[in-house]
């Protein structure tokens, strides 16, 4: 098995809700990581290129640069907690894998020590 890692660093604010509590809003400086994983290498010897990798981070990213997630769809409609960004992006990458592709993992760290992720396993009909 093949593994590669991108990671990129965001700075975005939020504000979650717990037990129907709001808390203040307030900023971070989101690390994300991205990992995708395959059984081969294609014909040049790679996985999958880097830089369409981080092509396609830095798309998904965008739009929560220097922005509240609270304002930013799909966060405008759900509690954007680190969970549920690290899902987004690896939804993101689900959406469109590159070929090859049966795992990805992201990671969001919102500080220090505090990591989510979210593993998504794809069909091995997407394999070429």
């Amino acid at each position: 098995m093949f593994r590669l890692q991108i990671e990129r660093t965001i700075s975005a604010a939020h504000a979650i809700e717990i037990d129907g509590e709001r808390e203040t809003v307030h900023g971070h400086d989101w690390r994300v990581r991205v990992c995708v994983e395959g059984p081969r290498l294609d014909g040049n010897g790679l996985l999958c290129d880097f830089h369409e990798l981080e092509r396609r981070l830095d798309g998904i990213l965008s739009p929560f640069a220097n922005a509240s997630l609270n304002d930013t769809p799909p966060f405008d409609r759900c509690n954007p907690t680190a969970e549920r960004f690290a899902e987004h992006v690896a939804m993101a990458f689900v959406a469109d894998p590159p070929a090859g592709i049966i795992r990805i993992q992201a990671s969001v760290t919102e500080a220090p020590g505090c990591e989510a992720t979210c593993t998504l396993e794809l069909q091995q009909a997407s394999l070429e």
